[in-house]
């Protein structure tokens, strides 16, 4: 996102709901966005039609919009809901002339191999999620 303007809030995030690392990687975003900066829209459904693309774009990768309408695909829209909720987001590095390609290449490798990743390894690789805590009684 440095090259790019920052996002306007409520950013919200299209995503593959019956995807392992992708339902893990937006329950750790969900739980850490104390600010209410992100929406989630699940676009698994085989009727879904209400996105800023058609279903089979949204399920090839993530999709995110921002409050002015503006449309963010892949990285781009993993970088700006990573820093939605303060998370690094890694754009320095993959502003880097040879990275920001690699980083779109590996992105769009992980989205068509998505389902064969186990749910314990989508976990870990989507990261441990922040407690949530309520009158003192925190979980994970």
């Amino acid at each position: 996102m440095s090259r790019d303007a920052l996002p306007a809030y409520p950013l919200t995030l299209y995503f593959d709901a019956s995807c392992a690392i992708c339902s893990a990687q937006m329950g750790n975003l969900g739980a850490r966005d104390t600010a209410g900066r992100l929406r989630f829209v699940d676009c698994s459904p085989a009727s879904f039609s209400d996105g800023p693309a058609p279903r089979d774009a949204l399920m090839a990768g993530i999709h995110a919009v921002d409050a002015t309408g503006r449309v963010l695909v892949g990285v781009a829209a993993i970088r700006a809901s990573r820093a939605a909720v303060g998370l690094p987001s890694g754009g320095g590095l993959l502003d880097l002339p040879l990275v920001a390609p690699l980083a779109d290449r590996a992105y769009a490798l992980l989205a068509r191999n998505r389902y064969r990743i186990p749910r314990w390894l989508a976990t870990r690789l989507a990261g441990r999620v922040a407690p949530t805590c309520n009158d003192g009684n925190c979980r994970l």
